[in-house]
C-alpha cells in the first residue's frame, strides 16, 4: 500500500487517536473509544495440550490495510508467523496493482500461523474485534475505502467457522458495538502472499505518516487491553 495523499490527510484525525492512546484510554481504530474490553468468546476451540500433534493452526483475517492487521497480530503470544496477502479472488489478479482497482474480489488479508497450545482461535478473534479494526464499517476502514478493505474471517476449518459465527452473534446480542457487525465469515479458498515490500511494512517503515496515524494506535491498544498476550516483535 503506497502512502497516498488521502492517507497522509488523515493526520488530524489520527492525531486525536494518538493523544487518546497516550492518555491511557482504550481505543478502537480512528478514535472510537472503548471503555471496556470485549468479552471472551463463550464458544471456543478446545485448547490443545502441550505436546499435542496439532502444534500449529492457520487463521486468515481481513480488516482494512494489511499493514496494521499484520503489525498487531504478530505481537500476540502464541503467534508464530504472519504474512500479508490477498484472499477472495483469483491467482491471476492477486497483486497490489490489480487489487487496488477494487474489481478483483480480493480483500487485503493476513495469514496467521499460531500454536493452539499457547493461544486459542477464540482469543485471536477477541483481539481482532477489539483492537485490530472496526467490524461495523462496511467495505472500508477509516480513510481506506473499497471492498479490498472489508472485514472478513476466512475460516480454515468447520470449527473455526462455528466459533467465528458464535462470537459475532454473542457480540451483537450484547450490543458490544453501536452498530451491527458486518464481518463476513467465509471459507478460505486461497491465500496469495503480497509483494515482498508489503511484508512487515510497519516494522520497516515506522516513521511513515500512515503507519504513525493508523497503525501505531492499534499496537498501543493491544498492549493496553491485552498485556498478558503482548509480545515484542522485530522484523527479521
Amino acid at each position: 500500500m503506497s502512502v497516498s495523499l488521502s492517507k497522509v490527510a488523515t493526520g488530524l484525525l489520527g492525531l486525536a487517536v494518538v493523544l487518546v492512546v497516550a492518555m491511557g484510554v482504550k481505543t478502537m481504530v480512528f478514535g472510537q473509544v472503548r471503555t471496556q474490553k470485549l468479552p471472551a468468546p463463550l464458544l471456543d476451540e478446545p485448547q490443545a495440550g502441550a505436546g499435542s500433534a496439532a502444534h500449529s493452526e492457520t487463521a486468515v483475517f481481513a480488516g482494512g490495510c494489511f499493514w496494521g492487521v499484520q503489525t498487531t497480530l504478530q505481537r500476540i503470544k502464541g503467534v508464530e508467523k504472519t504474512w500479508a496477502g490477498y484472499s477472495g479472488g483469483t491467482k491471476e489478479t492477486a497483486n497490489y496493482g490489480a487489487v487496488s482497482s477494487e474489481t478483483t474480489g480480493h480483500a487485503e488479508s493476513v495469514k496467521v500461523v499460531f500454536d493452539p497450545a499457547k493461544i486459542s482461535y477464540g482469543t485471536l478473534l477477541r483481539v481482532f474485534f477489539s483492537v485490530v479494526h472496526d467490524p461495523t464499517e462496511l467495505n472500508r476502514q477509516g480513510p481506506d475505502v473499497g471492498t479490498s478493505y472489508r472485514s472478513v474471517i476466512f475460516y480454515t476449518s468447520p470449527e473455526q467457522q462455528k466459533v467465528a459465527n458464535a462470537y459475532i452473534a454473542q457480540l451483537d446480542a450484547a450490543k458490544a458495538f453501536p452498530k451491527k457487525i458486518v464481518t463476513q465469515v467465509v471459507p478460505l479458498q486461497a491465500f496469495y502472499n503480497a509483494e515482498d515490500y508489503h511484508q512487515d511494512y510497519a516494522e520497516k517503515n515506522p516513521n511513515n505518516p500512515y503507519i504513525q496515524v493508523c497503525d501505531v494506535p492499534k499496537v498501543a491498544a493491544l498492549r493496553a487491553q491485552f498485556p498478558e498476550l503482548f509480545q515484542e516483535y522485530k522484523s527479521k
